[in-house]
């Protein structure tokens, strides 16, 4: 008997060992779960139970100066489906009824939203599944507008989830798109006023934490705001979107008339440096940059430096007259060669015998030769600084992206030939902006204004930033300019353009530019670049036009610009309701 309680005593306390031991094991468990491990597996789990999305903020609007939208952002949607999950389901009428969809039925719906078959979209499906049997995610289409998300949303399809994300819109086109710039498809700024002026465009995304079911969609109404977006703030240009919609028609429609490769229009303000328009062709749509050559993707007037030719020689006019050097009647005999003593080469561009002009008709006739004599007066040091003075050799305050300084050498590399080549527009390079801003000098009685394309960034408080400096440099004094420009009175009633440049009831000022191309290698191509440069009403100069075409072959010519830069200008006058010129021209004489 007392062999048996022992044995009982024994059974009895392994039991109780063994209950204390598992007790013991669940409490250490327990330990590991609630302190050592705890923040460990509660990510876990966390993980396993809630998510996070990405709220995206909205990208800045890009405006023209009278807040016309050349850029903004739009919803878009990704659609996906979760594979395991697609099935028939039943489908709950307006009215109540109910009806039966099938998969074949639903994909057919969904396809003929977005425009692709739905046996498209069952194969995306079963892809899907094939690598994975439990596949929670398939994506069957990108960037569906908003109608499409509305339609698509209202076939109430269980398994079918839509991702909202913003994506950029241009509504004009080609329409200034070389100035505008795009996007790439994950909205990264890659070119002009998108990437220029990202600090101020770009928006902060936010977050928004949800808890999911098993099937990891989000429950209903567990959605919570974690950091809210920021949207980012309006880029205001100074372009005008109408003149420059009409200054890109005129443009394309000339160069192809003259078989042209590219052209460039430009519009700026005589009182203040702003930019009205900087048309091309060929641009890019950023809609569409694909179907633009990778040339035409940027900014011509402000990338791609070239030799302006004559209308360089209204510079060295105006240099000469302020310094003291000529006047409008000045004198010089200008035969159709000149060879100076120092041995180089001059030519006028078509031949002539000796012609007594004065310095006005040396403008008018675009003679090399009057102007490398009358140059002669000033130094190279000298004519060296002017140029420097009228934004030669340096990029414009603009800063676009890209934007070409141009060639300018030091005067003392200048050859013998060089000396005077510059003189009329070879020996150098500049760009469309760095003429326009040249002759914009000129056209407000010799002050150089800053060049202007942004008014600023516009924060969504109202406050600007980013505003551009209007601090002007003083090129040649006030009556050395205002003589220029009625000397280029002469060029529209006395030139070689009969009345192509002429506009009724206003005075014009302009100067041709032809300009033959270097083959790179010292040598010169059989291929031009000609420009035509002014301004309008020459008694005071409201507006600067300057319209350049690469490589015409039906006119080799400055002529074939000439058409182009009546049009913009005479649009100019008209649409900012400049008065007709009251005052008669001086008419200064042009020969001897």
């Amino acid at each position: 008997m007392q062999h048996t309680n022992r044995i009982s005593r024994r059974r009895a306390f392994v039991a109780v060992i063994c209950v204390l031991g598992v007790f013991a094991a669940f409490v250490i468990r327990l330990i590991d779960i609630q302190v050592v491990n705890a923040a460990q597996l509660q990510a876990e789990a966390s993980t396993k139970t809630s998510g996070e999305l990405v709220v995206y903020g909205e990208r800045g609007e890009i405006l023209d100066a009278n807040g016309e939208v050349l850029a903004g952002s739009v919803k878009r949607y990704d659609l996906s489906v979760a594979p395991v999950n697609v099935n028939a389901f039943t489908r709950t009428a307006d009215d109540g009824s109910t009806s039966k969809v099938s998969v074949e039925q639903a994909a057919s719906e969904i396809g003929a939203i977005i425009g692709v078959s739905g046996k498209d979209i069952l194969d995306i499906v079963s892809d899907a599944l094939d690598k994975d049997g439990n596949s929670l995610y398939a994506r069957i289409a990108k960037s569906v507008d908003v109608d499409q998300y509305r339609a698509i949303d209202a076939l109430d399809i269980p398994w079918l989830y839509a991702k909202q994300h913003p994506a950029r819109f241009y509504p004009n086109g080609a329409i200034a798109g070389n100035l505008i710039g795009f996007v790439g498809s994950d909205q990264e700024p890659l070119a002009g006023i998108e990437r220029y002026m990202n600090s101020c465009l770009k928006s902060q995304n936010g977050t928004q934490a949800y808890q999911r079911g098993k099937d990891g969609v989000a429950i209903p109404g567990s959605m919570e705001t974690t950091q809210p977006a920021e949207n980012g703030a309006a880029v205001k240009l100074t372009i005008d979107a109408d003149l420059q919609w009409y200054a890109q028609q005129r443009l394309a429609e000339q160069v192809e008339a003259t078989k042209g490769t590219w052209g460039i229009v430009t519009v700026m303000e005589a009182k203040t440096g702003k930019l009205k328009a900087v048309a091309e062709y060929p641009s890019v749509d950023p809609t569409d940059v694909s179907a633009s050559n990778p040339e035409d993707r940027g900014a011509r007037a402000f990338t791609t430096p070239f030799p302006p030719g004559s209308t360089f020689k209204t510079l060295l006019a105006a240099s000469l007259i302020d310094a003291g050097l000529a006047d409008p009647t000045t004198q010089v005999v200008a035969d159709g060669w000149y060879y100076p003593s120092n041995g180089a080469e001059i030519k006028d561009s078509f031949p002539h015998g000796p012609m007594n002009l004065t310095l006005t008709g040396v403008l008018a006739e675009s003679s090399n030769t009057g102007i490398s004599q009358l140059g002669e007066r000033m130094s190279a040091e000298d004519r060296y600084a002017y140029l420097q003075k009228f934004g030669v050799g340096e990029k414009s305050a603009v800063g676009f992206p890209g934007e070409s300084s141009g060639v300018l050498h030091p005067w003392q590399k200048w050859d013998n030939q060089t000396f005077y080549a510059t003189m009329f527009g070879q020996g150098l390079t500049s760009t469309s902006i760095q003429d326009v801003s040249a002759y914009q000098a000129l056209a407000n009685g010799g002050v150089r204004l800053p060049a202007q394309l942004v008014e600023g960034c516009v924060q969504p408080d109202g406050t600007v930033t980013n505003v551009p400096s209007s601090t002007g440099t003083r090129v040649v004094s006030e009556n050395a300019a205002d003589l220029t420009v009625q000397m280029l009175e002469s060029v529209p009633t006395e030139g070689h353009f009969g009345t192509t440049l002429q506009i009724p009831g206003y005075r014009v000022a302009a100067k041709s530019g032809t300009a033959q191309q270097g083959d790179g290698s010292g040598g010169l191509k059989s291929t031009y670049i000609v420009s035509m440069t002014g301004m309008a009403p020459a008694e005071n100069p409201e507006y600067v036009v300057s319209v350049t075409i690469a490589d015409p072959t039906t006119i080799r010519s400055s002529a074939a610009a000439a058409p182009t830069f009546q049009q913009v200008l005479t649009q100019v006058l008209k649409s900012y309701d400049v008065p007709p010129s009251t005052e008669p021209a001086p008419n200064w004489p042009t020969r001897f």
